[in-house]
This record gives structure tokens, C-alpha cells and sequence, in this order.
């Protein structure tokens, strides 16, 4: 809780001193009002010497706000960023805010929209307001609004169709990311509506459900430790009739986070590997960044990376951004909860399967060459470039949903790095 303002004590009441001159006096006040000021000067002068020229403002990205989505019942506002060169079909990425944030301060700092223009992904965000919560948070403790088909999950659910309808794009492709109470929201979003996004990113969030049982204050710090099987359960309860593939997750938190604390990031791997069917240990573990973050990949039996977990060592809570023109660079720390560290967007973005460049920039495989198929689903299962599961058709690797299987249905796939296949039908090189 931040301090009061310091107020100096009222200095008691002093009368003339007998015997001075009132000319003096003058002087010496004027003296006293001049040097604060002349100290003032000094000090910005030192301080432009030293640190150089002020950087000029940054402007803000270009948003357009979205109007007659739906019926909205969670009265949520909705912004697109739409690249200038956007693919036909394009995969759409949702991102929902933290506390105290807007849509607005999310696409400025984040550095999902340069990701949309490189990636050629629709960015799309969602916008909460006082009226909804006091702190502009994302009501994911509220069963009127965690519920599928209810309150902001729904609009956020109406958000993605409208995308689909008015902006041609993939249903097939689509995400979700979010910061602290919106990384709470995405675990709702993949919990109650799995049919609908393929995969998410929760930063700083938390797991589907805590609150069934516990005060959001409970869940946040110390948080709620539960087995696996149990978490399981809460998603699956969430859509009962459900039967399909569950949504690949991605968990990012900072090891210092003492308002959504780590053993958070340990209850999302447990909830996530569960629905898997996975062990909780890691299949692989790397680092990754300028900063050594420890990423824990789980994997399925066709390779996929179901469940990720990245700990970025030495921050606390925020969405770690490496803000620079570098190709591994994106974000900015210019508002609360931007930490400099690593560009988790970008590393996000790669989970997603939407950005295949290795980390130095270049298309990975043999030579930056990149292998394309194009053939039908039932095709794609038989060479093994794809999986079935529920009568739908998923790519190996980066497990991106490409439809019924059958021989009727043909997409083409670009295989890059060896083993690792995303859809590439708006064109292959």
C-alpha cells in the first residue's frame, strides 16, 4: 500500500526579529526562493549531459474498437489489430489484460502487435472497465463470468466468432494469452471453451478453479495445492459432454512473484499435464533468452508439446518483455508489469506454432529450407504428418486443428523444423 504524502510539521509562528533590516530580509527570501530553482536547472542540465537527449514519446499502436459482437453479456470491450498484410484465414491470438491495464496499454507494451505484422496473425483484445471491477480485472473468481456460455467468457467467446465472421479467420487456429488476472482468465478460456482454442498462454495466472472453494486471495498467495487428478477434474467439469483434444498450454511466471506465486506456474503444469494424460515431470528442459529462462516441455506421444512451463529467474509479477529492434527483441517497460527479462510474446508466439524461426532468427531445418505437402487429412495421417483424434485431423508437432479427417478435406503442410508440421495454405515456400 503506498505511503501517505510527506507533509513537513507546521513551523511555529515568528515575529520580526527587532533590529533588522527589512531590505535584508527581502533579499534573503529571494536568495531562498532562487537556489531551489537554480538547483533545479543544474540537475536536468547534469542529467541530460549525462544520460543524452530525451527519447522522443512512443506511439501508441493503432486499434480499432469493435462494436455489435454479440450480445456481450460480461459488457466487455473489443479491440482488433489487423496487420497491413494479413494472410487470407489468418490464425487470431486473444489477449486480455492484467489489473489496472487497458487494451490499449497491452498492445503498447507487449509486443504481440509486432508479432501479428511479422507472424501475419489478427490480434485481437479484450477490454474490461471499473463498472466491471474496480481494478479493471478480469472477473475470472466470479461463476457468473468463469462459466462457459456466461458473463465475460462468453463475450470473449463472441469476440473470437465475430473475428472468424467479419475478418475471415482460421476457427481452426485460435489462441489465447493473458497477463495475471487475464492469465487467469486464459486458463478459464481453455477450460470452458476447448473446442474453440487450440492452445494458451497463461503469464502470471492462475489454474482453472481455484476459487471453487477458496478466496482469490487464497489462490494468489500462498496458493492451493491440489494433485493433479483433482485439478483434471475441475476442467473437465467445466464441459462435461466435452470429449475432443484438450488445449495446449504454456505456463510463464517470474521466480520472485509474490502476488501470484510460483507454486501457481507448479498447480497449472499439474492441471494441464493431468488433462494430457502426462507425467509431471519434464520430458525435456532448456534454457532459453538473454536471461536463462528455464523452460520445462512436456511432450506427447506424437512429439507434440502439450504443456510448456518457462521460469524466468529475477522478476516478479508482470509479462517479461526484452524491449530493443532485435529479431529474438519485443515489448516495451513503459507501463507497470512490463518487465525487461526475455520476449515471452515471441516465445509464446513460437508455441503457437505461428512463428517458426529458430532463435537466431532464421528459418529452422536443414539449410532454412522448410518441406511442403499439401494432400488430404486422411492423407496426412497415413504419412504421418498428422494425427485423428474425435473424428478431427491435428498437425504433428504443432498440433493446430485442420479439420474433419477425412479424404474430402486438403490442406498443405509445411514441415520445418524435421517432425514439426504447421498449416501452410496460404502459401509454402
Amino acid at each position: 500500500m503506498p505511503l501517505p504524502p510527506f507533509r513537513k510539521p507546521p513551523r511555529a509562528h515568528r515575529g520580526p526579529v527587532p533590529g533588522a533590516d527589512t531590505q535584508e530580509r527581502r533579499s534573503r527570501r529571494h536568495r531562498a526562493r532562487l537556489l531551489p530553482r537554480l538547483l533545479a536547472v543544474v540537475a536536468v542540465v547534469l542529467g541530460t549531459a549525462l544520460a543524452g537527449p530525451v527519447p522522443a514519446a512512443r506511439a501508441s499502436v493503432t486499434l480499432t474498437k469493435v462494436t455489435g459482437f454479440g450480445t456481450n453479456p460480461g459488457a466487455l470491450a473489443m479491440y482488433v489489430y489487423r496487420p497491413a498484410s494479413l494472410p487470407a484465414q489468418p490464425p487470431v491470438v486473444v489477449a486480455l489484460h492484467g489489473c489496472t491495464q487497458s487494451a490499449q496499454v497491452y498492445a503498447d507494451n507487449s509486443g504481440l502487435p509486432r508479432l501479428a505484422d511479422t507472424d501475419g496473425f489478427l490480434l485481437v483484445l479484450a477490454e474490461t472497465t471499473t463498472a466491471n471491477n474496480a481494478s479493471k480485472c478480469f472477473n475470472w473468481f466470479q461463476a457468473g463470468d468463469n462459466r462457459r456460455d456466461q458473463g465475460e467468457a462468453l463475450s470473449i467467446r463472441q469476440m473470437v466468432s465475430h473475428a472468424v465472421t467479419a475478418y475471415g479467420a482460421d476457427p481452426r487456429r485460435v489462441y489465447v494469452t493473458g497477463l495475471s488476472a487475464g492469465g487467469a482468465m486464459t486458463s478459464v478460456m481453455l477450460a470452458t471453451y476447448p473446442d474453440v482454442f487450440s492452445a494458451g498462454a497463461v503469464v502470471a495466472g492462475l489454474p482453472y478453479d481455484c476459487t471453487k472453494d477458496n478466496s482469490p486471495y487464497t489462490c494468489m498467495n500462498p496458493g492451493v495445492d491440489l494433485s493433479p487428478a483433482q485439478w483434471a477434474q475441475r476442467v473437465r467439469d467445466a464441459v462435461p459432454s466435452y470429449t475432443g483434444p484438450w488445449p495446449r498450454a504454456a505456463v510463464w511466471y517470474g521466480d520472485q512473484d509474490t502476488t501470484v506465486v510460483p507454486r501457481n506456474a507448479t498447480e497449472l503444469r499439474d492441471q494441464w499435464t493431468a488433462l494430457h494424460g502426462l507425467s509431471q515431470t519434464p520430458t525435456r528442459t532448456t534454457t532459453i533468452g538473454p536471461d536463462a529462462t528455464r523452460q520445462d516441455q512436456y511432450l506427447a506421444a506424437d512429439g507434440t508439446v502439450a504443456v510448456e512451463v518457462d521460469r524466468v529467474p529475477g522478476i516478479g509479477h508482470g509479462t517479461p518483455v526484452d524491449p530493443g529492434t532485435g529479431s529474438e527483441q519485443c515489448g516495451s517497460t513503459g507501463a507497470p508489469y512490463f518487465l525487461d527479462s526475455i520476449c515471452s510474446s515471441r516465445w509464446i508466439a513460437r508455441f503457437f506454432g505461428l512463428d517458426t524461426s529458430d532463435p537466431g532468427g532464421s528459418d529452422p531445418g536443414d539449410g532454412g529450407t522448410a518441406n511442403c505437402s499439401t494432400a488430404s487429412n486422411y492423407a496426412h495421417v497415413q504419412a504421418g504428418r498428422a494425427t485423428t483424434s474425435g473424428g478431427y485431423t491435428y498437425a504433428v508437432g504443432s498440433h493446430q486443428n485442420m479439420g474433419l479427417y477425412n479424404t474430402f478435406v486438403s490442406h498443405t503442410l509445411k514441415e520445418s523444423p524435421t517432425g514439426y508440421y504447421t498449416l501452410a495454405d496460404s502459401g509454402c515456400p
